[in-house]
């Protein structure tokens, strides 16, 4: 007979988390974070063509405290899926599906993500682009 006590089927509290997850669940999210983060940035090019006022407006609030969150965020989002996407690319070719090769560029997309992300806005900042 069998023991009816343990779950049907495997769950997140039975899976020991491993990167490779977490990439996974990350890309899929961070998707959802484009789809709704490029609002903000259709709401920046609205403000733009409707002119001054309005633009300045928008300017108000994208660079609250804030705004640069989301925006910090959006692009963080942008870079993860991109880097996640190639990382996608290249096993869609074939290659790369050996465990170890498989975490390490899971832990690439992560770190290449965040990397790009500081040097995008390292730039912004110190151009004085988000004042």
């Amino acid at each position: 007979m069998a023991d009816t006590r343990r779950p049907l089927s495997p769950h997140l509290q039975i899976y020991k988390w491993q990167v490779q997850m977490v990439t996974s669940i990350l890309h899929r999210a961070t998707g959802i974070a484009l789809a709704v983060g490029t609002l903000l940035v259709l709401w920046g090019l609205l403000s733009l063509a409707g002119g001054e006022a309005s633009f300045n407006q928008f300017k108000t609030c994208v660079g609250s405290p804030i705004g640069l969150l989301l925006l910090f965020g959006w692009s963080w989002a942008l870079f993860y899926h991109l880097c996640n996407g190639i990382r996608h690319l290249v096993q869609d070719a074939g290659a790369g599906y050996a465990i170890p090769q498989f975490v390490r560029s899971s832990w690439l997309s992560v770190v290449g993500s965040i990397v790009l992300t500081v040097i995008v806005w390292a730039y912004v900042l110190t151009a004085g682009g988000a004042a």
